[in-house]
């Protein structure tokens, strides 16, 4: 059943990923062409240790802006620090215009402070709102985004609305979630938003469990939510190649591992090839990729990463890091991702 909404959705043809601030995912956007770096606006979602200025300096993204999400760190306690206009002001020092994400749980004074952000540069921002713990009804949305509006002095033509519906981790929870989003999805035509986009996550937090030596296919269930939906002019989002569930000092065992993403699934790879190098394990790992059914028929000029994968399956020399293979993985998802959105808009 298609969505029908009070006003005309907009879709301005951006995949908004939204990723970690690593090495790894900032090596993809580092490696992007010219033509899909201006179809990508990742979204960062920092932590209280993370340094993204300094990791920029050595990775800079190819897409020029970052949506920068702040909702993980607290206000702090001094009223002269302004986290979000430091950090633009520090991204904006490096060449890295800054979209500010605005968010449920911000205080009076962030809201001010990613206004002024907003205004510095790229005179625009994000509301990103998680139905499932933000409200619950259509008229606590609308006070919601109305305060984050209000406190941030923006209106909502300069607002890129990002409904995330968070991780859909089975079938039921993604059949549940394809409701949801189509009572926001309603809610959200009631206001001339610059754009409106729907993202979730089907990636499992922790894959240690999953058989090794063989490709496993785990539902894109996120993907299979928004072609389902059917609605016009609703742009797309995911968490890449990782879960929405944060783990954040969890330990996994680091096999040579990687998340290559087709149509309905991911493949996961994951190779341990017992008493073999690890060069070698990753060269066996690529051969397998490069000889599968889901390998692209442009083959290593498909990606950055499925180039990074070929020549691997060609030499055993250099096994690559759990950070390359993120990168890999996440360069060939990009690809994919924005391959589909063009033939879904055909």
């Amino acid at each position: 059943m298609p969505v029908f909404m009070a006003a005309e959705a907009v879709d301005d043809g951006t995949y908004r990923p939204i990723l970690r601030p690593r090495r790894g995912e900032l090596t993809a956007l580092h490696h992007l062409d010219a033509v899909a770096a201006r179809r990508v606006m990742p979204i960062v979602e920092l932590g209280p240790h993370d340094r993204l200025p300094q990791l920029i300096k050595q990775i800079p993204p190819r897409t020029g802006a970052l949506g920068v999400d702040l909702a993980a760190i607290a206000d702090p306690a001094d009223p002269l620090a302004s986290p979000p206009l430091d950090l633009a002001e520090e991204l904006a020092a490096i060449g890295v215009p800054m979209l500010p994400v605005l968010r449920a749980g911000d205080s009076g004074r962030r809201l001010a402070e990613h206004g002024l952000a907003a205004r510095m540069h790229l005179k625009r921002a994000m509301l990103r709102l998680q139905p499932h713990l933000d409200v619950r009804n259509a008229a606590e949305a609308t006070g919601t985004t109305g305060r984050l509006l209000a406190g941030s002095g923006l209106e909502p033509e300069r607002v890129d609305l990002l409904i995330d519906l968070a991780e859909t981790a089975c079938a039921a929870h993604a059949d549940r979630f394809e409701e949801r989003a189509r009572h926001v999805l309603r809610w959200a035509g009631t206001q001339p938003w610059r754009s409106v986009t729907i993202a979730a996550g089907a990636m499992p937090p922790n894959l240690d469990d999953l058989p090794t030596d063989e490709p496993v296919p785990v539902g894109r269930l996120d993907a299979q939510v928004w072609s389902r939906l059917s609605a016009p002019g609703v742009g797309y989002a995911d968490y890449g190649v990782t879960s929405p569930v944060r783990r954040d000092g969890v330990h996994h065992r680091q096999l040579p591992t990687l998340r290559y993403t087709a149509d309905a699934d991911w493949w996961i790879y994951r190779w341990s090839r017992r008493g073999a190098r690890s060069d070698d394990r990753c060269h066996d790992l690529c051969r397998a990729i490069v000889t599968s059914p889901q390998w692209p028929s442009e083959g290593a000029r498909f990606s950055w990463g499925d180039a990074e994968i070929a020549r691997r399956a060609r030499s055993a020399m250099g096994g690559g890091s759990p950070a390359g293979w993120i990168a890999w993985g996440t360069s060939h998802h990009i690809a994919h991702v924005l391959h589909t959105l063009t033939t879904h808009a055909a």
